[in-house]
C-alpha cells in the first residue's frame, strides 16, 4: 500500500519558559492537517500513534473508499490509501461514508454507513475488522448491521462508545433522530439492554446528525451536529448526563464557522491524550472561497474545559494547536 508523507504549512511561535533563559519555538500543527477534500472525521489513538479515519468528500457516486491517516505528534501524518473500499463491501452499491473506529482484543473495527438507505432498501450501517489500523479492512458481516430505520433514525453517523464497566454503546442517526444500542461483544450484532429493548431513542434538542459519545470525571458528554452538512452554519453543540442514555438537555453550540477563517464547521470527533486530562477536536469546515458542499477539509483545535465542566467555545484557527508526540503505553 503506497503512502504519502504529507508536511502541512509550519507556523512557530517563540514562548518563554520559566525553565530555560531562552525561548523556545513551538511547531503548531497548521490546518487543514493533511491535503484534500475530507470530512467527518473519525479520530483514536492507537498506542504511540494518533489516527483519523475521515470521509473522503467528493460526488456521492465516487466516495467508494476511505483512506486514513496517522501521525506521532499531531504535526506530520501519513497517508494510508483505501483502506477499504465498496469492491470489499459488496452490499455498498453507492457509497460509503462517516466511519467511526475502535480496537478490541488485538483487532482494528471500522464502522461506516453505505448508501443513503430508504425503508425498504439495503443499506445502513456496516463494520469490517483488520489485524492493523491501517487495514486493509475486510467486511465483517456481509451485510449492514445496523439496515432498519427505527425511531426516525437514518442509520448512518455511528460513533462506538466503550464505557467504563466495558460495555460497548453504538449512538447513531440521521433525519433529526438519535438511538443508541449496544453491541455484542464481538460486534456482530446488537445486544438487549436490561429491559429487554434493543433501541433507545436519546434525541436531544437540536439535533441533526453526527452523535459523538466522551466520558470525564464520572459525567458523559453527548455531542451532535445541527444545521445543514452543506451550509455555512453546520455547528457543534452538546448535552452532560450522569449515564449514558440521558437525559440530554442542550447546553450550547461549542463550534462553528468564522467569517474570518471558514463556514460549515462540524461533524466532529474528540481525542483525549491517554492518561491525560487533555482533550482535542477534530472536524471538518470549508475554506471561505469555497462554495461546492463537498469542498471540506479536515481540522484540529485544543477542547478546554471551565471550572464547573462545561466545554469553553471552540475558536476555529488557521493555526491548528502545538506538536504534541504521544509515550507507548
Amino acid at each position: 500500500m503506497r503512502r504519502v508523507l504529507f508536511f502541512p504549512a509550519i507556523i512557530l511561535l517563540s514562548i518563554s519558559c520559566n525553565s530555560s533563559p531562552g525561548n523556545h519555538e513551538l511547531t503548531y500543527s497548521g490546518n487543514p492537517l493533511f491535503d484534500g477534500w475530507y470530512a467527518d472525521p473519525a479520530s483514536r489513538v492507537y498506542g504511540d500513534t494518533y489516527w483519523i479515519y475521515p470521509t473522503y468528500s467528493d460526488y456521492y457516486h465516487k466516495q467508494v473508499f476511505f483512506d486514513c491517516f496517522s501521525s506521532p505528534d499531531l504535526v506530520n501524518w501519513t497517508k494510508h490509501e483505501r483502506i477499504i473500499d465498496t469492491a470489499e463491501v459488496q452490499w455498498a452499491d453507492s457509497a460509503m461514508w462517516a466511519p467511526a473506529a475502535i480496537e478490541k482484543d488485538g483487532k482494528y473495527y471500522f464502522f461506516f454507513a453505505a448508501n443513503d438507505v430508504h425503508e425498504g432498501q439495503v443499506g445502513g450501517i456496516g463494520v469490517a475488522v483488520s489485524e492493523r489500523p491501517e487495514g486493509p479492512y475486510r467486511d465483517l458481516l456481509g451485510k449492514p448491521l445496523i439496515n432498519d430505520i427505527v425511531n426516525g433514525a437514518q442509520p448512518i453517523d455511528q460513533y462506538v462508545f466503550r464505557d467504563t464497566d466495558g460495555t460497548y454503546y453504538m449512538y447513531y442517526g440521521g433525519w433529526r433522530n438519535c438511538n443508541v444500542v449496544r453491541l455484542k461483544d464481538d460486534f456482530t450484532g446488537l445486544d438487549t439492554f436490561d429491559d429487554g429493548t434493543v433501541y433507545r431513542e436519546i434525541t436531544p434538542e437540536g439535533y441533526v446528525e453526527g452523535p459523538f459519545m466522551f466520558k470525564r470525571e464520572g459525567k458523559y458528554y453527548f455531542m451532535w451536529s445541527e444545521g445543514g452538512w452543506g451550509g455555512p452554519h453546520y455547528r457543534v453543540a452538546y448535552a452532560i448526563s450522569d449515564n449514558p442514555f440521558g437525559p440530554f438537555e442542550r447546553e450550547e453550540t461549542i463550534l462553528q464557522q468564522d467569517p474570518e477563517v471558514a463556514t460549515g464547521a462540524g461533524h466532529h470527533s474528540v481525542l483525549q491524550v491517554p492518561g491525560e486530562d487533555e482533550y482535542y477536536i477534530i472536524y471538518h469546515r470549508r475554506p471561505l472561497e469555497e462554495t461546492h458542499h463537498n469542498h471540506r477539509i479536515v481540522c484540529i483545535e485544543k477542547l478546554e474545559f471551565d471550572q464547573d465542566g462545561r466545554i469553553n467555545p471552540v475558536k476555529i484557527s488557521f493555526e491548528g494547536v502545538p506538536e504534541r508526540p504521544l509515550v507507548s503505553r
